[in-house]
């Protein structure tokens, strides 16, 4: 009993060990990822503030608007040949960086339209 209390003492130091190395290492890591995303980020605040601020208070802005930012990525698509499909393109919306702010952006034109001026809006889907 003396034996299995001594090694599970050493293997108990030996795994908080090792955690707390790579705890420093993410910690340190997620630190300086931080200081560069925050830089970038920063940069398209403004802009992204003022795409939340735009209010959609008029009827033609927001049949402007939904016809305008389509529903999903235009450019997912599968390229085939001979009726085969050889690959597919990935939706690339996502990389942009206002992607959540233009899809907001259209989400609230849809429900001013729907909701205020009581409009079917099934044919912006």
């Amino acid at each position: 009993m003396k034996v299995f209390n001594s090694t599970t003492k050493k293997i108990f130091l030996a795994s908080w060990v090792s955690i707390n190395q790579t705890e420093n290492s993410d910690h340190k890591a997620s630190q300086l990822n931080h200081s560069v995303s925050n830089s970038y980020w920063n940069i398209l605040q403004p802009l992204r503030h003022r795409v939340d601020s735009i209010q959609v208070r008029d009827r033609q802005l927001a049949h402007r608007l939904c016809k305008m930012i389509p529903s999903q990525c235009p450019f997912e698509r599968d390229v085939k040949l001979f009726g085969k499909t050889l690959f597919h393109i990935p939706p690339m919306c996502k990389l942009n960086p206002l992607y959540e702010e233009v899809v907001g952006l259209r989400f609230r034109a849809m429900c001013y339209l729907a909701d205020d001026c009581g409009e079917d809006v099934s044919q912006y889907c």
